[in-house]
C-alpha cells in the first residue's frame, strides 16, 4: 500500500483573506509616512490619459516587490494576487509584469533622472535627521553579468554592465550612482562621479573623508580632493614611479604590521599640485622569508593625518561600508540580474533598486527595533516581511491579525512609522 502523506496533516481551502507578507505592510505605511507617493508625484509626469497608469502604481509594486524578496518582473504577480496585502495597503488596481517592462522602457533615460530627483530628496531629508556633517564617501563599481541585447563585454569576460555607487560609510545610504556599459573601464569618470556626489549633499552637511580602490588613483581627482579638504586614502597603481619610490623606502622604516611590514614616503604624481604621503604594505612570498625577490606590495595614497598602520586600517574598512554593501544591494534586492533588453530600461530598474536599497536602510534605522539595525535585509525579510496574517474587515476598520508572538513588534514598528509622518 502506498502511503499518501508523510505527516498526519490534512490540506483545506479557507475563504478567510490570508496574506503571507503581513510584515511587508509595515513597509507600505513607512513609504507613505515619508510621502513617497507624492516625490515621485513631483519628479515624474502624469500619465497620458485618465486611465492610464501613474508612476508611483508602477514604483510601488516594484519596491514592495524587492523588498519581499522577488527577482525579476514576473514576481511582481505575487504582490498582485496578494488580496490581503493590497486591502491594507489601498491598492486597487496593478500592472502587469509586462505593462511593468513597457513602462521601464518607455520612461528610459527619463525615468532615470526622476528616480535619482526622488532619491536626492530622499537623502536630504535622511541627512537633515542627524547630527553629523561630515561624512565619509566610499565609491566603487560592480560588474552585473547579463546576456542581452544591449550589454557590452566586461572586463571580467562576461556581457553586462559595470555601474559605479557611492555609499556614505556612516549610514551606508548610497549618495548618488551611475549605471554603465559593461565596457566602461572602472577608471573612467572618477573625477565626474566624486562632483556628482558631493552636489547631491544638502546644504550644511559635506564630504569629509574619501576611499576608494587603485581606479580613483588620478591626480586630478586627488588634487581636487585636497583642494576640498577632503581626507583621502586612495589605492595606488604600482606604476615605475610608486615602485622606484618603495625602493628607496630605507630599510629601518619598515614596521611590524600584521603578516608583514608597513612604511611610508612622500610621493607626487605627474601634473598634480599636491603631494601625498604613500602608505606601502609589504609582505614576503611563501619560499623568500630572506629575499625581497618575492615580496608583495600593497600602496596607498592618503593625505590622512595619523600613523601608516592606522591609515591602511581605515583604508581596508571600505571593504565592510561599499564591497559588502554593494553585494548586500545586488544580492538582497536582484540588482545582480537586469530585467530587459535595453540599456535605458535596466538603468531604471537599477535607480529604483538603488531606491529601495536606501529605503530598507532608513526604514531599518528609523522603525525597527535595534536588533534588526545592522542585520541583512534578507534577515528582516524573513523574520518581519514574509510572516503570515489575516485581514479582518470589522465595521469600518480594517484589521490585520498575527501571531502573539509578533504582536508587540508590530505595534511598535507602527507607532516609529507614525512619528515620521507630517503632521
Amino acid at each position: 500500500m502506498i502511503r499518501e502523506t508523510v505527516l498526519p496533516f490534512k490540506l483545506g481551502k479557507t475563504d478567510d483573506t490570508i496574506t503571507p507578507l503581513a510584515g511587508l505592510a509595515l513597509f507600505g505605511e513607512f513609504l507613505e509616512a515619508l510621502g513617497l507617493r507624492e516625490k515621485v508625484g513631483r519628479a515624474f509626469p502624469s500619465p497620458g490619459s485618465a486611465r492610464g497608469y501613474a508612476a508611483w502604481e508602477y514604483i510601488r509594486p516594484l519596491l514592495l516587490m524587492l523588498h519581499g524578496g522577488g527577482r525579476t518582473l514576473e514576481d511582481l504577480r505575487k504582490v498582485a494576487e496578494d488580496e490581503g496585502l493590497r486591502r491594507m495597503l489601498g491598492v486597487s488596481r496593478m500592472p502587469s509584469a509586462d505593462a511593468a517592462g513597457d513602462w521601464l522602457r518607455r520612461q528610459g533615460v527619463r525615468g532615470v533622472a526622476a528616480t535619482d530627483w526622488v532619491l536626492k530628496a530622499l537623502l536630504h531629508w535622511a541627512l537633515a535627521q542627524e547630527e553629523r556633517t561630515g561624512y565619509t564617501l566610499d565609491p566603487d563599481a560592480t560588474a552585473i553579468e547579463a546576456h542581452k541585447e544591449s550589454a557590452h563585454m566586461t572586463y571580467k569576460g562576461y556581457p553586462g554592465y559595470y555601474p559605479i555607487l557611492g555609499h556614505l560609510a556612516e549610514n551606508g545610504l548610497v549618495v548618488a550612482h551611475e549605471f554603465r556599459e559593461g565596457n566602461d573601464s572602472p577608471h573612467a569618470r572618477n573625477l565626474e562621479f566624486y562632483r556628482a556626489c558631493k552636489a547631491a549633499m544638502p546644504a550644511g552637511k559635506k564630504i569629509a573623508a574619501f576611499r576608494a580602490d587603485s581606479a580613483a588613483y588620478q591626480g586630478l581627482l586627488l588634487d581636487e580632493l585636497a583642494d576640498d579638504g577632503v581626507a583621502y586614502a586612495v589605492g595606488a597603481d604600482l606604476d615605475v614611479a610608486v615602485k622606484e619610490a618603495i625602493r628607496r623606502i630605507p630599510p629601518e622604516r619598515w614596521l611590524p604590521y600584521r603578516d608583514g611590514w608597513i612604511a611610508e614616503t612622500v610621493h607626487t604624481m605627474n601634473k598634480t599640485r599636491h603631494a601625498f604621503r604613500l602608505v606601502v604594505f609589504k609582505r614576503l612570498g611563501q619560499g623568500s622569508l630572506f629575499e625581497e625577490k618575492g615580496a608583495f606590495y600593497h600602496a596607498v595614497a592618503s593625505s590622512r593625518e595619523e600613523g601608516p598602520e592606522a591609515t591602511m586600517d581605515w583604508y581596508h574598512a571600505r571593504g565592510e561600508h561599499s564591497e559588502n554593501r554593494i553585494k548586500e544591494l545586488k544580492c538582497d534586492f536582484a540588482m545582480e540580474r537586469m530585467p530587459c533588453g535595453q540599456f535605458e530600461a535596466n538603468a531604471l530598474f537599477f535607480a529604483i533598486g538603488v531606491l529601495a536599497y536606501n529605503l530598507y536602510k532608513l526604514f531599518e534605522r528609523l522603525s525597527l527595533p535595534a536588533e534588526y539595525r545592522r542585520a541583512r535585509a534578507c534577515t528582516v525579510r524573513y523574520r518581519l516581511y514574509c510572516v503570515a496574517g489575516k485581514v479582518v474587515r470589522t465595521g469600518r476598520s480594517l484589521v490585520l491579525k498575527v501571531c502573539e508572538g509578533l504582536l508587540k513588534e508590530f505595534q511598535a514598528i507602527r507607532l516609529a512609522i507614525a512619528r515620521l509622518a507630517p503632521g
